[in-house]
């Protein structure tokens, strides 16, 4: 599943293309993907702007002219890919539209040519990120009024795209409940540790994996940020400094920067807003070197279970 700085590479990607488009029609194929009623569908997203693009924990939030908010989960396997033609100077499509197998009133935008088009893939890569869209994966089509797309794929069906009204969004029963976003500049050391310290008697990996604690850290930035800190992840909090909880504050949002300017981490399953696998894995100082020697002490460095999660660590930098 992505975690946040896939989540924030596709944002960062789809604001470029879709924010100021209209929608004129959406289609899709498989209820639990699109669970919304057709009523609300036609009268809040049919012809409404996109206003902005945004992200909370790992879901993405495109916002509406109408006051309503498409709400997106990838899940396991879930992409979006953006697909339009380039236009010619004087405003034209450079190539003919081609007809969309699955939906003949609409169409989707299949250059001939590659440099033609303009195409964003982001999540699971497979061969839907470049071949010709709609096709089975497709679960929804949203065909703006300049004749681009933007395609929800996805092969396990997982995903989905829920709309809600913009105005109730922080009283939803998934949101509110999140803890503060560790890139937003109100994440200041003093509410990271204070929140910590609300979970004395756990773990400190178990806490910082808790999305009501802290909003969107997952497994493999849990690990780079406690190896960063020299903190052992099962060490119980009320056995750690405010210092060292200081330090593992900065680890956090060192290791999420770092990501994000990579494009991602999940190398075996997703790929960043240019379709292109995460490279941030090979920057790793811990995560998936088990057997390698620590890049700080040179020990070797040990995957065990810590909060039901595969942890890597390095035994002799993080000593409980």
């Amino acid at each position: 599943m992505p975690e946040l700085p896939e989540v924030e590479t596709v944002k960062r990607g789809l604001e470029k293309l879709i924010v100021g488009k209209t929608i004129s029609s959406i289609t899709h194929d498989w209820e639990k993907s699109f669970p919304n009623d057709p009523v609300l569908v036609n009268e809040f997203v049919i012809k409404a702007e996109i206003k902005v693009v945004k992200r909370r924990a790992k879901v993405l939030l495109i916002e509406l002219s109408t006051g309503y908010t498409l709400m997106t989960h990838l899940k396991m396997t879930g992409q979006l890919v953006f697909v339009a033609q380039k236009q010619t100077e004087d405003g034209r499509l450079k190539t003919g539209e081609a007809t969309n197998t699955k939906n003949p009133q609409s169409s989707i935008l299949n250059p001939q040519s590659k440099s033609d088009e303009v195409r964003f893939g982001a999540g699971h890569p497979n061969d839907s990120l470049v071949n010709r869209l709609p096709d089975k994966s497709t679960r929804v089509d949203i065909t703006f009024t300049d004749g681009s797309h933007l395609y929800f794929n996805d092969q396990r069906k997982f995903g989905w795209m829920k709309l809600f009204s913009s105005y109730e969004l922080d009283s939803h029963d998934f949101l509110s409940k999140l803890g503060p976003e560790p890139l937003e500049a109100e994440f200041t050391y003093q509410i990271f540790v204070s929140r910590v310290r609300r979970r004395s008697n756990s773990n400190i990996k178990a806490v910082i994996l808790d999305q009501t604690v802290l909003a969107g850290v997952g497994n493999i930035y849990a690990d780079e940020s406690l190896w960063g800190a020299k903190i052992h992840p099962a060490t119980l909090v009320k056995n750690l400094s405010d210092k060292k909880l200081v330090e593992l504050h900065s680890e956090i949002i060192y290791v999420l920067n770092l990501s994000i300017e990579k494009g991602g981490s999940t190398d075996r399953n997703y790929v960043n807003a240019e379709g292109k696998k995460g490279s941030y894995i090979d920057f790793a100082r811990v995560f998936r070197r088990e057997n390698l020697p620590c890049p700080r002490c040179e020990s070797i460095i040990v995957k065990t279970r810590v909060a039901g999660r595969g942890t890597h660590l390095c035994p002799k930098c993080q000593k409980v």
